[in-house]
């Protein structure tokens, strides 16, 4: 399993993310980190303590959401430490070190209607700044049609934030800071409006897709009979980020008994250990 990069980050993909917001970067992961994160996923989702099973009485199909996998799985700490997803995060947000801020499973099985709402993600978290990149790894093939990722080209540079929304409703899920921003519009609504640009890649296994945390997102849901949707997504932080300090329910394990500073870099290597300096591999 490759824990260099495959080939150096190309500065068009580097413009991309800085212009767009988002930007898929092919072919960074070896057949060994597919094979070995399918198979620990696969473990995960038999025994998925954790999981949320975001999907309707009436629903067909199932999503399937985890976070924080690392924190208590050794498996998917080895990808957070050794894979090229912390170099391409760095690389791509110019940044000489970066840190593991958490990470999350999400699988669409075959047959679900429900779409990911239209949302960016910094509205969600207790941080403030820029550098974020979450690295959203394809394990299985994924086209438009089949839930993968569109994007609105651009937004990372819009003022504001919309209010975040959980997959599933959670009363009080906002606070008060949070829940005063407006509603994010329903963008699916827009793909014919020539006032916005949309981004989406068909991709294969091993492909991933990189965004910066106020690019807005969605996805559609997976009507396909036969293919589950699989991705791993990494979120690594540095450089202008401080601790903003919560604006949701969302939380960090062990970060509301950690000494974390507000408008201070999160810097407890406990919590948030430092993946990736540049030099150090």
């Amino acid at each position: 399993m490759n824990r260099e990069l495959l080939r150096p980050i190309a500065g068009d993909e580097i413009r991309a993310y800085a212009e767009d917001g988002a930007v898929c970067i092919r072919g960074q992961f070896d057949r060994g980190w597919i094979d070995r994160m399918r198979a620990v996923i696969d473990a995960n989702l038999k025994n998925p303590a954790g999981t949320v099973l975001a999907s309707g009485d009436d629903e067909p199909g199932k999503v399937i959401a985890n976070s924080h996998m690392a924190r208590g799985n050794p498996a998917f700490m080895d990808f957070v430490r050794h894979s090229p997803a912390r170099e391409i995060a760095a690389r791509l947000m110019g940044l000489d070190e970066v840190r593991f801020f958490y990470d999350q499973l999400f699988v669409k099985e075959p047959g679900t209607r429900m779409p990911t709402a239209w949302h960016h993600d910094l509205p969600f978290w207790p941080l403030a700044g820029n550098h974020v990149a979450s690295v959203w790894l394809a394990l299985t093939p994924v086209t438009r049609e089949t839930s993968g990722l569109v994007y609105v080209a651009g937004s990372h540079g819009w003022d504001g934030m919309y209010r975040p929304v959980p997959a599933v409703p959670r009363d009080g899920f906002a606070l008060a800071e949070a829940d005063a921003f407006p509603d994010c519009p329903m963008f699916h609504k827009e793909f014919d409006n020539p006032a916005y640009r949309f981004l989406s890649w068909g991709m294969e296994a091993g492909d991933c897709i990189v965004h910066h945390p106020l690019a807005v997102h969605g996805a559609g849901g997976n009507p396909s009979d036969a293919v589950r949707r699989v991705a791993l997504s990494c979120r690594f932080f540095g450089g202008d980020i401080t601790w903003h300090g919560p604006r949701t329910q969302f939380n960090i394990p062990g970060a509301a008994e950690a000494d974390l500073e507000v408008g201070v870099l999160p810097d407890d290597d406990d919590l948030f250990p430092v993946v990736w300096r540049a030099g150090a591999g």
